[in-house]
């Protein structure tokens, strides 16, 4: 059978640094073929160099038997390839569907792309409002804005880069579903991904990239996840290591969240709903939700960023509400935002300047810069971490999505916080990176800090916490010890399903209300 494309010799260099080495691999007609590799590997350049977004220094490439030199993304949608990236190629100022027609060709009005849209989210259950700004999405709502816009092409070409990690477990099923009836119409589907159960489980073949060379080509269906890790970085991660925690559960909290009520400062927001959660020093407490259920107004208050609450958020008994973030700081309270560029790191500036914004050894008196200290500072941090850079004074955005992930969560890791707040902390990181850092934050634990791990990795919940909520429209499920959870059980959740929790029932009861109405109003 003549492959769908076929590449032979490809090579790209930027500067000093290979991102891909004479890489060759072929992909059929109705084929899902993975590509797997750690971060910093040469996938996200090689897919570019497919989707025509970047040139290749050498090689050639072949589509249907017939040799293309693709010279822009729109010849490569002409031939019907269509990709989701990882680091979206949106803009802030255009609605969603505005955003989906400039990926759509021509012809199209807006009016039949914001129905489509809308036939899409029902079809494959990925919620989207057609009008609303993309500037008021969160990180896992824009993903899934590609996801709808590369569907809408019919390509014979996917290429999916990470695209589940904002769905709950039965959206993941629902998309595997459609990627295969995709794949029994004769699409071929390139799929990366770090999460290995979902490669074992939808590709017929994965190419493996180390260095961006090609290490070998296998059937991940005939290796378990420590063979196909050991195939990615040479040797299996380390095994995680968790020790029963030791927290007392008479101690106070370290961050006391008291029914926190917030309207959206955005009209397309999400206004949270009389949150009320505790995390105790020495505890792991997470919060699963897909993606834009208020996780990133929760974390806005909790950082600081938001301050129009009033007397709702506590540490250790302070009042730190109205407190800016630098304020919070100064009180142990670190923060992993979930967006990297943008929100954890400035991506115009370097390494060196970016660990700045929330640590101060590279600061001497009168907020002079100590250039030397600031630059070893760093480069010890990208050692410990493992982060693939060009030394410190590498920009921010010259860093691969795991490496910079890496970078910012070993700097608030290293700062000692006595409590931190982690918002998707492996999103898009390798399965040694992952092993890595969620060792650090057990490790944290171990230490006596209070850890509030928000996350739509189930895995990563269940593997890491103590105890678990779930956030839906802005609400809070009562607290569940993760030893009583189910993955089925949080999925169901997960859609707003859940029990109101005690206090909501006894508010309800002290406004006249019975507490059945109000669930029922409240979507359960």
């Amino acid at each position: 059978m003549t492959p769908r494309l076929s590449l032979s010799g490809i090579c790209k260099r930027y500067g000093s640094v290979v991102a891909s080495d004479d890489v060759s691999l072929a992909i059929l007609p109705g084929e899902v073929h993975g590509v797997l590799g750690e971060n910093g590997a040469g996938k996200s350049t090689l897919m570019k160099i497919i989707y025509g977004a970047v040139r290749p220094d050498a090689g050639t490439m072949a589509w249907n038997g017939q040799t293309v030199s693709l010279a822009s993304p729109r010849e490569a949608r002409a031939l019907g390839i269509s990709m989701v990236f990882q680091h979206f190629s949106l803009f802030e100022s255009l609605t969603v569907a505005e955003n989906v027609l400039l990926g759509l060709p021509s012809g199209l009005t807006l009016r039949r792309v914001t129905e489509r849209l809308a036939e899409l989210a029902s079809e494959y259950g990925l919620e989207l409002e057609p009008r609303r700004p993309l500037h008021s999405l969160s990180v896992g709502e824009r993903q899934r804005v590609e996801i709808a816009r590369a569907l809408m092409t019919e390509p014979k070409l996917l290429i999916l880069d990470e695209p589940t990690s904002v769905l709950t477990p039965q959206a993941v099923e629902k998309l595997f579903v459609t990627l295969r009836r995709l794949s029994s119409e004769g699409c071929s589907i390139l799929y990366i991904s770090h999460k290995l159960d979902e490669v074992r489980t939808l590709c017929q073949r994965c190419t493996v990239l180390r260095a961006g060379r090609v290490t070998g080509t296998a059937d991940p269906r005939e290796h378990d996840n420590a063979g196909l890790a050991r195939l990615m970085v040479g040797e299996e991660p380390a095994a995680l290591v968790r020790s029963p925690s030791k927290v007392e559960l008479t101690a106070r909290p370290a961050l006391d969240v008291r029914g926190l009520t917030l309207p959206s400062a955005d009209p397309f927001g999400t206004s949270l709903v009389d949150i009320t959660l505790s995390v105790r020093s020495g505890e792991i407490v997470g919060i699963a939700g897909v993606s834009g259920n208020g996780q990133l107004e929760l974390v806005a208050a909790l950082s600081g960023e938001d301050l129009r609450a009033r007397r709702a958020i506590f540490l250790f008994d302070r009042d730190v509400t109205t407190s800016p973030p630098h304020v919070r700081r100064g009180q142990g309270l670190r923060v992993v935002p979930e967006e990297r560029l943008g929100r954890g790191a400035v991506p115009s500036l370097s390494l060196a300047k970016n660990m700045l914004l929330t640590r101060g050894e590279g600061i001497a008196r009168f907020g002079f810069l100590r250039d030397k200290p600031l630059a070893e500072s760093t480069s010890g941090l990208l050692q410990r971490a493992r982060v693939k850079a060009d030394g410190p004074h590498a920009v921010a955005r010259s860093l691969s999505g795991g490496n910079l992930q890496k970078f910012i969560v070993g700097r608030e890791l290293e700062a000692n916080p006595t409590v931190l707040i982690a918002s998707q902390p492996t999103w898009g990181v390798d399965v040694g990176a992952a092993a890595q850092i969620r060792a650090g934050l057990l490790a944290l634990r171990d230490a006596g800090c209070a850890v509030l791990l928000i996350s739509e990795e189930l895995e990563e919940l269940f593997e890491l916490s103590c105890r678990l909520f779930v956030i839906a429209q802005g609400k809070l499920s009562p607290s569940m010890p993760i030893e009583q959870a189910t993955v089925q059980q949080v999925g169901i959740w997960m859609s707003g399903a859940f029990p109101p929790s005690p206090r909501t029932e006894l508010a309800s009861a002290r406004r006249g209300a019975p507490p059945d109405a109000r669930a029922k109003r409240g979507g359960v």
